[in-house]
């Protein structure tokens, strides 16, 4: 079963923890390790139904290219960039011959753009040199290609192909290692220790809801401790505010008053502003 939610009442507060109650517990076996994390998997799937691929694509191609954009850049700002870019190539041909200076310019607002412009070129021309023009489906081929690394593989992989994959960006770090899943810092390492926790099929959902909460709820400097529906599970509550009034304030994205919601808040203790701010 999932955790209980904590619920509130008219013109009271969502329950707190007292950090002593994390601190002073025994260390977690394996075996509760585990089902911790399973049970946060569970709570996250009821937080989030609307997790999904952030960056808009409708084939491998559009997906990797997409994924080479969004490195130091927001999703945001990728999808407002890329329109134009497939519609002027299509094809990996079409990046093989691309002409530097146009590619360099389309791609400018997703900065670094003189690298990026190198890796989808080159991209274009190792696909239709070694894979006849298509993206591959394997991750030892994908991780050969250029601009393409294991974290961007996963996503092709389990976006594209439906093939099972954890995306380990720095929010997806950030949380497992800020609920005590685990102790590795090498992102490799992560994505083996957190598959372990949880079956094969769930790898590429679980991936999508942990970056929506991290970019939503939990954040790096501030996270929202007191409207999160993993209080009672997460070990770091208490890294950000508590009180309900505060935390609610730190919740963002469109759903951020459905999120208010899922913890007994009042959702207009999250400011208008925040439904329509722009998640990290």
């Amino acid at each position: 079963m999932s955790a209980p939610r904590p619920r509130r009442a008219a013109g009271g507060s969502a329950p707190r923890r007292r950090l002593a109650d994390v601190t002073t517990r025994s260390p977690e076996t394996d075996l509760g390790r585990t089902r911790r994390a399973r049970r946060i998997g569970r709570v996250l799937t009821e937080t989030h139904p609307d997790a999904h691929c952030e960056l808009d694509h409708s084939n491998a191609l559009e997906l990797a290219v997409a994924t080479i954009l969004s490195a130091q850049c927001t999703d945001k700002k990728v999808n407002e960039v890329t329109p134009k870019l497939f519609a002027r190539y299509r094809t990996a041909a079409d990046y093989a011959a691309a002409d530097r200076a146009e590619l360099e310019e389309l791609i400018r607002p997703t900065g670094f753009y003189r690298n990026k412009t190198s890796s989808l070129i080159n991209l274009g021309r190792a696909l239709c040199e070694r894979y006849d023009g298509e993206v591959p489906g394997r991750l030892d081929d994908l991780v050969t290609l250029p601009g393409i690394g294991r974290k961007t593989a996963n996503v092709i992989l389990g976006n594209a192909f439906g093939v099972p994959g954890i995306t380990v960006d720095t929010h997806f770090q950030r949380l497992v290692q800020r609920w005590q899943l685990t102790t590795e810092t090498d992102p490799v390492k992560i994505e083996h220790a957190i598959g372990a926790l949880y079956p094969k099929r769930d790898w590429t959902m679980l991936s999508h809801r942990i970056i929506f909460h991290g970019r939503r709820v939990c954040h790096a400097r501030k996270p929202a401790c007191g409207a999160c529906t993993l209080a009672k599970l997460c070990p770091a509550y208490g890294t950000g505010p508590t009180e309900p009034a505060a935390a609610a304030k730190l919740l963002k994205g469109p759903r951020a008053r459905d999120l208010a919601v899922a913890v007994g808040l009042d959702p207009d203790l999250v400011p208008q502003q925040a439904a329509a701010a722009d998640v990290p």
